[in-house]
């Protein structure tokens, strides 16, 4: 059996109680976390030693301990990305494959840190949203895509990764401005490509699912609605990252992601102004 490790701001937080019993489930209790580390307790739940008896996970007191005693890897934190940095510094440097969670980064620049860090110590790594993997995603047809609409609910601060991922997923990395549409309750982004193809990201609320409306250059148009168990096809891919070391998310896309997101919260500060990223 492998163990994996987890290294958190927190753990109780809903993607680490959730992501053990998934990854057994996938892996037949071929993986399993064994071990956790978390750098506070949670200001409003559990501390992570009650929440580590609860689900039978060693707690070490050190990322360096986490590190050394497990196969693979998981810094968690998917709420609070200005920790990543921090918490990945070690497992980085190790050479054991390492998953980061959403949001990979609170800028372009610590993600490109955390890259040059992974790739200076041949540490394969990567992140993602899990709707990324969604099926309705994945096989949509990705030639010809002028104009994309998505919609979904959450905070901007928070949620808009997972509008954005599927977005760069689909049309490509070549992004080179964006520009603030929304209001203070319904945040929304628009996103120009070098080529004039453009999206836009809006969000609708707690009860707003989330949806892609396609149009294509050829004049059709498709609605897709990730209606799959998108979090059991992203366990699924994480496994076989863990055991292949073959990365399913190629680094300039998360890099133009995390641009993205960036700059999409400078354009917030003058609404109906594009904005250039770099």
């Amino acid at each position: 059996m492998k163990k994996i490790g987890f290294i958190d701001y927190y753990l109780d937080e809903w993607h680490a109680l959730k992501y053990p019993g998934w990854i057994e489930e996938a892996t037949n209790g071929a993986m399993k976390v064994a071990y956790a580390y978390g750098l506070s307790d949670s200001p409003t739940g559990k501390t992570n030693a009650a929440w580590c008896g609860e689900k039978g996970i060693e707690l070490l007191t050190t990322i360096e301990d986490v590190v050394e005693r497990s196969d693979y890897l998981i810094v968690l934190s998917p709420d609070h990305p200005e920790y990543h940095e921090r918490l990945a510094q070690l497992p980085l440097k190790s050479g054991k494959p390492t998953y980061i969670d959403k949001t990979f980064a609170p800028d372009r620049a610590t993600a490109l840190r955390l890259f040059e860090l992974a790739d200076k110590h041949a540490t394969p790594m990567f992140s993602s949203s899990a709707l990324r993997f969604a099926s309705e995603y994945r096989e949509a047809n990705r030639e010809g895509i002028e104009t994309i609409l998505s919609v979904g609910p959450g905070r901007f601060d928070n949620y808009a990764i997972h509008q954005v991922e599927p977005i760069v997923s689909l049309m490509g990395t070549d992004v080179k401005r964006v520009m603030f549409t929304g209001t203070s309750h319904s945040p929304a982004l628009l996103i120009g490509f070098a080529d004039g193809r453009q999206a836009t990201v809006n969000h609708f609320g707690w009860e707003c699912p989330f949806g892609l409306t396609v149009n294509y250059q050829a004049g059709q148009a498709a609605v897709l609605k990730p209606e799959s168990n998108f979090f059991q096809l992203f366990i699924r891919d994480l496994a076989s990252f863990f055991e292949t070391k073959k990365i399913k998310v190629d680094s300039a896309e998360t890099i133009a992601i995390m641009t993205i997101l960036e700059y999409g919260h400078r354009a917030g500060l003058t609404p109906h102004q594009w904005v250039q990223l770099p």
